[in-house]
């Protein structure tokens, strides 16, 4: 496939608040360019903006903007043309309130779900795509790329074939096959890798050094710190929907750990520049991990300041990162908000799934069975408030994971097709 999308000499910086790249570890200075680590420490980067730039967005204009992510891109590092977007415009998926999940817990609050399965291909990656993506257009790149465990290659195969441009996506082997279909149904090239998600991810490392790879984006590696910024639109939103204001609490499922870190900074640069006021006490930010790949949340519960990786095992395959990049800034922030992490068995996630679905009417992939399951765990343990209003995130749609409750549920009767039969069966009683 030819690409339709021009090179561009870069990020237009007089649109964009967006200033350089900084090393969240040496806080080193960069360009706006296509580069995720740090020449002097090889720490990780990600976007600075002109806060000056930042505060003079206002609410009004926010809320006079379109009905999706982009009502933000006086935020965002790019994008702020819509002509040079590659996007499918997510965003704006619904908060639902879940009084029923409340009360089955314990929560006397107001609980919501964030439900991002409704985005365009059903998960918060179209989020973190559609930045990056943009991004990598200013950027003058003609093919898309990422590793992925199953939401981002949807995402990225979705966009590329939207945009009309070339994609190859790499994924481990044995991903959900739901996740594979979804994957492959958009026409690029799909690649399975015989090996666990930081294999395929060490290989797209070093693909992206190849002179073969140099005119391809990967969304995770080379272009990751803007990747990484779409995921803020998840906190913006949510401020937006409570009628600006940050709730006390979130519940946020980790993998790499940067959507938790990110979520933690939209709030924080809304408070920053006056969009919003920090809740009385400020607020907790709560990590959710599964069993079989729970490295930040061990090292959390271990006091240590390092990460030790992990072989994933388990059902929630998109969580299963077993080095996470962003698992220290994780650590930083929860310990910072005075929040905790927990973790949970395939048993505990699959009722998760389960409780979901029941009080609240939304199907959630596993990775949502976790932060459920995760939810519970803190309101036993006493880790959670169950007096201060909570925000939970759901960030895929059930029907991307069936395997995992699929054994478990079913029709409740199995009659023949007659008047007697419904009454021998009690559905008349």
């Amino acid at each position: 496939m030819t690409s339709t999308l021009p090179a561009a000499p870069g990020i237009d910086t007089t649109a964009s608040p967006a200033r350089a790249l900084v090393c969240r570890a040496c806080s080193a200075r960069y360009p706006l360019a296509a580069q995720h680590a740090c020449f002097e420490c090889f720490g990780p980067l990600e976007v600075d903006y002109d806060t000056a730039a930042l505060a003079t967005v206002t609410r009004e204009q926010i809320e006079a903007g379109p009905q999706n992510i982009w009502r933000y891109a006086a935020l965002l590092p790019a994008g702020q043309d819509p002509a040079t977007r590659v996007t499918l415009d997510p965003g704006l998926t619904p908060l639902v309130a879940a009084p029923n999940l409340a009360a089955e817990l314990g929560i006397t609050a107001p609980l919501w779900v964030k439900d991002d399965s409704a985005n365009p291909t059903h998960s918060f990656k179209d989020r973190v795509v559609s930045v990056a993506l943009t991004a990598a257009r200013a950027l003058g790149f003609t093919r898309f790329a990422c590793a992925s465990t199953g939401n981002l290659a949807n995402s990225v195969a979705a966009h590329a074939a939207r945009a009309g441009v070339p994609s190859v996506v790499f994924i481990p082997g044995d991903l959900e096959q739901g996740k594979v279909v979804t994957t492959a149904v958009y026409g690029g090239e799909l690649v399975a890798i015989d090996g666990s998600y930081d294999d395929v991810n060490r290989l797209c490392g070093e693909l992206v050094e190849t002179d073969e790879f140099e005119d391809t984006a990967f969304v995770n590696v080379n272009v990751r710190p803007y990747y990484a910024e779409g995921s803020k639109t998840l906190g913006y939103e949510v401020a937006e929907q409570l009628g600006w204001r940050i709730p006390a609490q979130v519940v946020i499922p980790m993998a790499s750990g940067e959507l938790l870190t990110k979520i933690d900074k939209a709030f924080s640069e809304l408070v920053e520049i006056g969009l919003v006021e920090a809740p009385a006490g400020g607020w907790k930010v709560f990590g959710a991990q599964s069993a079989g790949c729970n490295p930040i949340a061990t090292a959390l519960h271990d006091d240590r300041d390092t990460i030790t990786p992990v072989k994933p095992t388990g059902i929630a395959k998109s969580l299963n990162i077993g080095d996470p990049a962003a698992g220290l800034y994780a650590l930083e922030a929860v310990r910072r908000t005075g929040g905790w992490m927990e973790y949970v068995d395939d048993e505990e996630i699959r009722e998760g799934i389960r409780l979901l679905a029941r009080t609240t009417g939304v199907f959630a992939e596993t990775a949502g069975g976790v932060t459920v399951a995760v939810l519970r765990k803190l309101v036993e343990s006493g880790r959670l408030d169950p007096t201060a209003e909570t925000v939970v995130f759901n960030t895929g749609e059930g029907l991307k994971t069936i395997d995992a409750v699929a054994g478990q549920v079913g029709p409740t009767h199995r009659i023949k097709p007659s008047l007697r039969a419904a009454r021998d069966a009690g559905l008349l009683s």
